[in-house]
């Protein structure tokens, strides 16, 4: 919004603040809590005028005789839509309102408690007139506007019906209008008629962009408010010229429309301030409209208000003109609003083209020619990244990082980014290739302005880890600022790079262009500090720029001329970062328009700009593909698999496998401009965000429809029994064998497909369980329905041949049977030694099926797993349990025993009950809602995902059942419980809660009825001593235990009396004294409770992890006592260092995982097996004997565990199905070959979230696949580490597998409050499973703070350097107690800041929820003399390509949780908020370590970056503990039975 159409609004605000006393036709209304303003108020508020003009004219008040609107009858409800409605239109209806005739019905039905004029409110309102047409509110003093909408009651009802409201069609009319809100900083504005004063919330979609502009200025009324009244913080001082630009800037980026607020009432009246004087007087000399004056285009005119002194002038002025003049000026207002509002959104003519730099004149701004050189073996781009990749939309391109980076030409000469175009052209004549190390955009690198070179913030670019890369043609670049920072990113066909450092040799070639950046943003600052900044000239920009000091860092020369040449040679790139720049005065300013000019008195050459562009696939033409030693596409790496892996996947992509290559040439696509979309008819600026609602899904088992053969009908005759009766139902109905329908024999244990209602290409297929005649002499079967494999979460990776039983039954009649089909339920021995048994023997049967197939044959199934969605996994089928034929039904059986677990029973004496399958009597604990208690205020109010107001359950003891008198009915709705409440330390304060243990609770006489309903699970309450003693990571019990007393009513804690009666003790108790003497005696580094190697380990799982990383999982899993790590697979040096420091009873093997499974299949004799690279196999041949000796052997491992690090499951690689190449190179085949070749009873991959949707889902569902392909069951879910006892947000996926002879682990049951919902993985359509609850309505315990975690940890300063220290403080929280195993604190080293960002570090509030929005707005000294901003001020300026730069330089707040660890915390990282509570400094690697629940024990090793990373990438201890536990329950549940 431009000044001048400021000065419009202005208009109206004057009137607003300046009309006082009574007006005609407003009385003042009283309700509660919401008002419609009154004469005392200073409102405007604006009165229809009786003009004799008007065609409605009447001197008599009687409603009855105004001209009244045409109603369309057409019309039953005016939801969105005019008046004027065709039938057609009102088709598309999916919700009606209730419908009056008359606005007196309407007020009454939606009455509330008026005690004198009805205040309501009104929605999805249009104002029209008489003819329904719409017209805006200011044309009131022209015509008669009337009033369309749902009117609803002011205050919020307890009544569904009144709540709903009433639609009224054409009332009114509109007696006058006005605006309120000026203390809320929000319009409220509100419509009169004759009978109520009306509260308009929201336009109807069709009327938004006539109310827009009228809202706006409204909204400009509020800003002048806020602006001059000293209650609000405001100037009244002002100038006009200053209210102006402040009104500019508080106003410029406005785009939604709020919805009203309460009324509140002014506090100042400012019609003698001298400002509005002024603004009256400049109003009427830049506003003015005459007969024939010529009105500028970008000047929006307001002649529904004009200034005036008070009533007096607001009346007289009002009179000046007759109604045609003002409806002119209405017309012209609406008119400029449109075409400014479409300027907003298209772009300026200036950048339909491009204006080229000509070379020679920025060579002297450049070094002599030179060529790139580098040794490194770099990947095709193309390899990297999927050539047929479906972007047609450039923004939606993966993005990456490139670091050591430099730019060419088709010669391999050293080129300027500048000679490219920094948007899509048409006709370039200039290519530029690159090439780099290519990382995930994790949000280092950034340039730094204070650095030199153009460096980033951390690490040399030859230490970057990642892929070396040549890019194919540049096509676009972009520069960023923000944070005094500047960050360039280039785009190729395939995806988008940041560029971090250049290489040494391309630094000078990039140097111009940061300069050139840091130009362009200190002219912006320059104009931002303006207080006009029209006034500056290009020419005056030019010699404040050579006035600048040799030691800026804009500092070009201090001649004018030289400085003009540079900026204008240099254009491009200034007015790129002028066009992103969100401030429409800096946009639009002399200093652009002068360049541009400029720019083209060069002659410089014009592109056209491109429309959208659907994306190139033509070959990659670098030079480097040629001339250097380079990774071709067919000679890059892949996975070493077994053959069974191979197949699974190479089948699936496109049927390619290195057994059989078959090249395939990238393809080559035309070119094709895409036209522009229309830009949308003006609803951007009045969208509503609507409110999010939550899918409800259901199970819904759909066959894909299409036509199919049916079936002749059979005749009684046709269908008849086989062979006698062989016994009879529970309900006395006679079984049979077989029967002959239609000729086909139907037999016990046999499969059918049968018809439904539905048209179905696959019916359903039944296998027959029984088969019965019932009384009606209908012959009947019982059925298990199978589930193709499409029709299951493996979607089209399945085998078409593969069906799973599932456990939904159905009864239907013989005559219901298509026709029989063959399924053969396998059951094959388990075994590493029966792998290529199995194997020879499913390759018999594909070429029996595909010969079948040839020869049109039937298609015959097989079936060896249960399908069970609800539980997330697919199961050992039991096949002595299926088709027996006894009227008895497996699945009816597993179906019952769960309706019979959701039963109510109430035992006859009141003294217990049964409830959700677990049996309650008086005197036991349970826990309860915390709702049930006013507990969950503020749970829908924590902030960024933290835990802040989430409270676990309440602990109460049941006294009472019903009041101790049976009830009539035995419903937990109606049933109320009598409890006692326990209370825990942090419901007595929080410093309570920091200092004692987790488990504690507080008796008390706090007793409440309750409804029965109200309990979510059974827990024990002991005495301290009477609890067993458990060394682990995390809990997992429902115990708890009391020593006090709590008098809720004045706070005190007291000594637990000595009659109270508790729960019994059930295990070993507690030896305070023994904990005591184990802690602290502990060497440097020792863990006090090791238990990885006593006497127990002999009977745990002999596991290899994979991918060990520093070994996160196998310390969870060992203190779980299920597993021990013999063996370890680790790449990366430093943390395969680290994991043998904290294991040294492991064999860590620090190499390619690749290599290490060829060595092991060619050391068994299993080469032909392994398909692998000649590049593995070399490696492999090059291990000496020991090193192979010591190898894992199939039938050595029990356990694979492993989170295979694939770039792509984070966002960095994508590739569909014509890439099978690039699958390949994906480690989780290798893993899965693991899992293949050595078959161990269990399995566990763990990964981030989005494996689960990465690829479409593709790669998960293959990973299913193969597992169930080995013969495993499997099962699958998402997990949350917060619910786990860490003080982290971070979301895991997991797949379990388990040998058929097993049991699969059932999930960890989360025990911590933690934020987030149900952590869902769809399966097919819309069915999606969770594996777990939410937590954030309740837990057992409170969540996990950042005071538990690190509270205790002495401070250090910004870049602490110290590996070990002494501990300063003892212990305090349960957490701290828990995580100490060692006397020496080590790692507590902190990455250094630079000098400006640890000052503002120093400057951000020691508060909850600090960032950079809480930094001053003001400059800082360097100790370089350089004088920089300290608020990151163009971070808003990007904020929406960034998502609003959430949580950088964020504190963390003592009582929330951590952000997800991430392998490089940095205040402008992808997780800013790093940032100590207290501290000035960035969090230490031991403050992460503990995040992650890392013992402080645990070594890590490596430099800085390193421990980060290692930290960064683990799997919490405590979630792998969990797991862990639930593995050692399923081995140790199978040997009990």
């Amino acid at each position: 919004m431009g000044s001048a159409s400021v000065m419009v609004a202005n208009q109206t605000a004057v009137n607003g603040v300046a009309l006082e006393g009574e007006q005609p036709g407003m009385k003042e209304k009283r309700t509660q809590g919401k008002s419609k303003p009154t004469t005392s108020d200073s409102n405007i508020e604006v009165t229809a005028k009786q003009k004799q003009k008007r065609k409605s004219e009447s001197t008599e008040n009687d409603t009855g005789s105004r001209k009244m609107p045409k109603r369309a009858a057409a019309c039953k409800d005016f939801k969105d839509k005019s008046i004027r409605l065709s039938e057609k239109s009102t088709i598309i209806e999916t919700k009606r309102d209730q419908l009056v005739e008359d606005e007196s019905e309407a007020i009454f039905l939606t009455a509330g408690q008026d005690d004198t004029r009805p205040n309501r409110r009104l929605t999805d309102f249009v104002f029209h007139d008489e003819d329904g047409i719409l017209q805006p509110v200011e044309l009131l003093e022209v015509t008669d506007i009337f009033i369309s909408g749902l009117i609803l009651p002011l205050d919020e009802t307890s009544d569904k019906a009144k709540g709903k409201g009433v639609r009224c069609e054409g009332f009114g009319r509109i007696e006058s209008w006005a605006i309120s809100g000026y203390e809320d900083g929000s319009p409220v504005i509100w419509v009169s008629t004759d009978i109520a004063d009306y509260d308009c919330l929201k336009p109807a979609g069709s009327y938004k962009n006539l109310y827009c502009l009228f809202y706006e200025k409204a909204h400009a009324c509020i800003e002048i408010y806020q602006k001059l009244s000293i209650s609000s913080g405001g100037d009244p001082s002002l100038s006009l010229e200053e209210l102006l630009a402040r009104v500019v800037r508080s106003m410029s980026g406005r785009k939604s429309f709020p919805r009203g607020v309460h009324p509140k009432k002014n506090t100042q009246i400012f019609s003698e301030l001298p400002v509005l004087a002024a603004l009256r007087d400049d109003s009427k000399k830049t506003m003015g409209f005459l007969p024939g004056e010529v009105i500028p285009s970008d000047r929006v005119l307001d002649g529904s208000l004009k200034i005036g002194d008070g009533d007096k002038c607001a009346s007289t002025c009002a009179d000046e003109e007759d109604e045609d003049m003002k409806l002119a000026r209405l017309l012209q207002e609406k008119e400029n609003w449109r075409s400014r509002r479409q300027r907003k959104r298209q772009v300026t003519s200036s950048n339909n083209y491009y204006i080229k730099i000509n070379e020679d004149e920025i060579a002297n701004d450049y070094p002599l020619p030179a060529y790139y050189k580098t040794s490194l073996q770099e990947t095709d781009e193309y390899v990297i990244f999927d050539s047929d990749i479906d972007a047609n939309n450039t923004d939606d391109l993966p993005r990456s990082m490139l670091h050591n980076w430099a730019l060419y030409n088709s010669d391999s000469r050293l080129i300027s980014l500048e000679l490219l175009p920094m948007k899509p052209c048409a006709d370039i004549d200039v290519t530029i290739y690159g090439s780099g190390i290519m990382t995930d955009d994790d949000g280092s690198g950034f340039c730094l302005d204070g650095e030199p070179n153009g460096t980033s913030s951390s690490g040399g670019p030859q230490n970057v880890d990642g892929i070396p890369i040549y890019l194919s043609a540049i096509n676009e670049w972009m520069i960023e600022f923000g944070s005094s920072m500047v960050f360039i990113s280039i785009r190729t066909d395939m995806a988008w790079y940041r560029l971090g450092k250049p290489s040494k040799q391309y630094i000078p070639w990039y140097e111009p262009v940061l300069k050139t950046a840091r130009l362009a943003i200190s002219i912006i600052t320059l104009l931002k500090e303006q207080s006009r900044v029209s006034r500056l000239s290009f020419l005056e920009v030019i010699n404040r720029v050579s006035g600048f000091d040799k030691n800026h860092p804009a500092y070009i020369s201090s001649s004018p001329v030289a400085v003009e040449r540079y900026v204008v040679v240099h254009g491009q790139i200034i007015l790129q970062q002028f066009a992103e720049f969100p401030d429409d005065t800096i946009r639009k300013s002399a200093f652009v328009t002068g360049l541009h000019d400029n720019m083209e008195e060069r002659h410089h050459t014009k592109w056209l700009v491109k429309k959208k562009l659907v994306l190139k696939k033509e070959a990659n033409l670098n030079p480097r593909a040629a001339t250097a030693p380079s990774l071709s596409k067919r000679k890059v790496m892949p996975a070493t698999t077994t053959r069974l892996i191979n197949r699974i996947w190479g089948e699936f992509y496109s049927n390619y496998s290195p057994e059989d290559p078959k090249e395939t040439d990238t393809l080559a696509l035309k070119e094709v401009e895409i036209d522009e979309e229309q830009e949308e008819d003006g609803e951007e600026d009045c969208e509503d965000v609507e409110e999010e609602k939550g899918l409800v899904v259901e199970q819904n088992v759909k066959s894909c429809s299409a036509s199919k053969q049916r079936k002749s009908s059979c005749s009684n005759e046709e269908i008849k029994w086989v062979g006698k009766q062989v016994g009879r139902t529970c309900e006395g109905e006679p079984l049979y064998k077989e029967a002959v329908v239609c000729g086909s024999v139907v037999s016990v244990g046999g499969s059918v497909l049968i018809e439904t209602g539905d048209s179905e290409e696959n019916p359903p297929i039944y296998v027959v369980e029984y088969m019965f005649e019932n009384s009606n002499a209908r012959k009947m079967v019982h059925g298990r329905l199978m589930l193709r494999g499409f029709q299951t979460v493996l979607g089209n990776t399945a085998n078409e041949r593969e069906v799973f039983l599932t456990n939904n039954c159905l009864e239907f009649e013989l005559d219901d049977v298509i026709q029989t089909v063959v399924v053969e339920t396998r059951s094959r021995p388990w075994g590493h030694q029966y792998r290529k048994a199995d194997a020879a023997n499913d390759k018999i049967d594909r070429e029996r099926a595909e010969d079948r197939k040839r020869r049109g044959l039937p298609m015959e199934y097989f079936c060896k797993s249960v399908y069970c969605p609800d539980k997330g996994g697919f199961f050992c089928l039991q096949i002595d349990s299926i088709g027996l034929g006894t009227g008895l039904c497996q699945s009816c059986k597993i179906n019952q025993a769960k309706s019979e677990k959701e039963v109510f029973k109430l035992n006859s004496s009141m003294t217990g009950f049964t409830y959700d399958g677990t049996e309650y009597c008086i005197h036991d604990f349970a826990y309860l809602g915390p709702h049930h208690f006013g507990e969950d205020e503020d749970s829908s109010t924590f902030k960024g995902g933290r835990n802040v107001g989430l409270k676990p359950y309440v602990i109460c003891q049941l006294l009472e059942i019903g009041g101790g008198k049976a009830p009539n009915k035995a419903d937990p709705q109606s049933i109320k419980v009598k409890v006692r409440r326990f209370f825990r330390p942090e419901d007595v304060s929080a410093e309570k809660a920091y200092r004692s243990d987790i488990q504690e609770v507080y008796y008390s006489e706090h007793t409440v009825m309750v409804p029965l309903a109200a309990i979510e699970g059974k827990c024990e309450v002991r005495r301290k001593q009477d609890l067993p003693f458990i060394d682990a990571p995390t809990i997992f019990q429902h115990t708890f235990f009391c020593e006090y007393f709590y008098d809720h009513k004045n706070g005190a804690v007291k000594q637990l009396p000595a009659h109270v009666k508790l729960s019994p003790s059930k295990g070993k108790p507690v030896d305070d004294s023994e904990i005591r003497k184990k802690k602290g005696k502990c060497k440097e580094g020792e863990n006090c409770f090791d238990d990885k190697m006593d006497a127990s380990s002999t009977n745990r799982l002999a596991t290899l992890d994979i991918f060990a990383g520093c070994g996160g999982l196998s310390e969870g899993l060992q203190k779980s006592g299920v597993s021990l790590t013999k063996w370890a697979i680790e790449y990366e040096e430093p943390a395969g260092e680290a994991f043998s420091l904290n294991h040294p009873e492991a064999l860590m093997l620090v190499k390619n995982c690749n290599v290490i499974l060829r060595a092991i299949m060619t050391a068994c004799g299993d080469a032909e097996d392994c398909i692998s690279t000649s590049e593995a196999a070399e490696l492999a041949a090059k291990l000496d004997e020991k090193e192979i000796n010591n190898l894992p052997r199939p039938g050595q491992v029990d356990f694979i565990n492993g989170g295979p690090p694939c770039q792509g499951f984070s966002g960095m690689n994508r590739f569909n199905q014509s890439t099978w190449s690039k699958v390949q190179c994906e480690m989780i085949l290798a893993f899965l070959s693991f899992a293949d070749y050595f078959r161990p009873t269990f399995f566990l991959l763990e990964n981030v979230r989005n494996i689960v949707s990465f690829n479409k889902g593709q790669t998960f569902r293959l990973t299913l696949a193969s597992l169930l392909e080995m013969g495993y069951q499997v099962r699958f879910g998402i997990l949350e580490a917060g619910a786990y006892g860490v003080s982290q947000s971070r979301k895991r996926a997991f797949i379990w597998a388990a040998s058929p002879e097993e049991t699969l682990p059932e999930w960890p049951e989360p025990m911590h409050v933690f934020a987030g919902p149900e952590l869902k993985i769809t399966l097919n359509g819309n069915t999606q499973y969770a594996a777990v609850r939410s937590t954030s309505t309740g837990a057992p315990f409170r969540s996990i703070t950042v005071r538990d975690t690190i509270g205790d940890l002495p401070a250090v300063k910004n870049g602490a350097l110290a590996t070990t220290m002494e501990y300063k403080d003892e212990p305090v929280s349960w957490f701290q107690k828990k995580i100490r195993d060692t006397r020496v604190l080590t790692d507590h080293i902190s990455k250094e800041m630079n000098e400006l960002n640890l000052i503002r570090c120093q400057r951000i509030p020691k508060r909850p929820g600090s960032d950079w929005r809480d930094l001053p707005d003001e400059k800082v000294k360097l100790s370089t003399g350089q004088i920089v901003d300290l608020i990151p001020w163009c971070l808003p300026n990007t904020a929406k390509r960034h998502n609003q730069w959430k949580g950088l330089f964020g504190r963390l707040d003592w009582e929330g949780n951590f952000p997800t660890s991430i392998t490089d915390p940095q205040p402008m990282g992808k997780v800013g908020m790093c940032f100590h509570p207290d501290q000035d400094r960035i969090l230490t690697v031991r403050e992460c370590a503990r995040s992650q629940g890392f013992p402080d024990g645990y070594k890590f090793a490596g430099n800085i970056q390193h421990k980060h990373r290692q930290i960064g990438n683990a799997v919490p201890p405590p979630m792998a503990f969990a797991l862990g536990r639930k593995l050692k329950e399923a081995i140790e549940g199978k040997c009990q039975t």
